[in-house]
């Protein structure tokens, strides 16, 4: 599988199908055991951990944390992968870092404190943790996981208006059909399918994949493909 420059690829599949696995690999928390992941062709278990971070971002779900660091003092992490230890923040990061949440609209909430935002601030904040990276590569898990449909479209608005190489793994398939340039479909750890939402995500896949009937419409603001589901009344659910 391959993320073209700017391109928003996304990976969707059931429940244990492998989708955080493969993610776990192209930000080096497991190595895989075959096979070989490259950027800007390096192989990625070639580069140190440190020029990784410079070049790969990743927002994670949502995860509490048991310090109360304020928004600005989050976003300051991106910049940690460019500095030695013992450095201080210098005028060149201050820059960074204000651009950074000017970009996510979040300048205003710079001394609030991380734990008091909202699901969708705190998923902004996070971005703007990776915008301060200057990272070219954004690796996202679930980034409207647990979010108001609002803060669903408005984080995948940003992401896609950031013009960022992108691999993001979503649960929501008309999220993928919105807003991806090519998914990659995974089932039982192996890639089933691949290519342009619109191509991939047809009702015989489906139904095959995620055991579940489907038809297809057109959302009437955007001009997209809306998929619609439906347990099937033989109680088969399709399988």
């Amino acid at each position: 599988m391959s993320v073209d420059p700017g391109a928003m690829v996304g990976l969707v599949g059931p429940n244990g199908s492998g989708k955080s696995s493969l993610l776990r690999c192209v930000y080096r928390a497991l190595k895989p055991r075959t096979g070989s992941i490259a950027i800007d062709g390096d192989d990625l278990w070639d580069i140190s951990s440190k020029e990784a971070a410079r070049r790969i971002a990743v927002v994670l779900q949502e995860s509490p944390t048991e310090f109360d660091f304020t928004a600005y003092e989050i976003v300051s992490m991106g910049r940690n992968p460019h500095k030695q230890m013992f450095d201080r923040e210098n005028e060149q990061d201050d820059v960074i870092i204000e651009d950074a949440l000017n970009q996510v609209g979040m300048t205003g909430f710079a001394d609030r404190s991380f734990a008091t935002l909202s699901g969708g601030e705190k998923q902004r904040i996070l971005i703007a943790r990776s915008l301060s990276q200057q990272a070219s590569f954004l690796l996202l898990d679930e980034p409207t996981n647990h979010l108001d449909i609002r803060y669903q479209l408005e984080t995948m608005d940003l992401v896609k208006e950031l013009g960022l190489s992108t691999l993001t793994a979503l649960h929501d398939l008309n999220i993928a059909t919105e807003y991806c340039d090519k998914i990659y479909v995974i089932d039982g750890g192996r890639i089933v399918a691949s290519g342009p939402p619109p191509e991939v995500l047809k009702p015989p896949l489906i139904k095959k994949v995620f055991g579940v009937g489907s038809s297809v419409n057109v959302n009437s603001h955007t001009g997209k493909p809306r998929l619609n589901f439906y347990l099937d009344r033989n109680g088969k659910n399709g399988l």
